[in-house]
């Protein structure tokens, strides 16, 4: 099972960054995948889900209305398109795989994870 995450980057506040999730060895529509993120001194939070099963999502109340997740299960990806960014969404962005797929945001849930890719918002 491999997570790559990809498209992090500097931005100013109030633009744009679309993170990427590239997966293999496993069957992504079997899985529920996260997006999670780390801030220095922080402990890490959901921030995003899609579930499989029945293709609902969830977010993190202060992303609700900015980030979207979407899936290509053709493409093996699963993305995390971010709007409107703000200095306090800086952070070190996962994404997770979820093999129960419960649709959950709990960390306990993911027994797979991705290395990270950074996303710093300026202000």
């Amino acid at each position: 099972v491999q997570l790559v995450e990809s498209g992090g980057g500097l931005v100013q506040a109030g633009g744009s960054l679309r993170l990427s999730c590239a997966t293999s060895g496993f069957t992504l529509d079997d899985y529920t995948i996260g997006w999670f993120r780390q801030a220095p001194g922080e402990v890490r939070e959901g921030v995003s889900c899609s579930r499989s099963i029945d293709g609902s999502t969830l977010y993190l109340n202060s992303v609700e209305g900015r980030f979207t997740i979407s899936r290509d299960n053709a493409k093996n990806t699963v993305y995390l398109q971010m709007n409107s960014l703000k200095p306090e969404d800086t952070a070190v962005y996962y994404c997770a795989a979820d093999q129960y797929d419960s649709g959950s945001l709990h960390r306990g849930e993911y027994a797979y994870w991705g290395q990270g890719t950074q996303v710093t918002v300026s202000s």
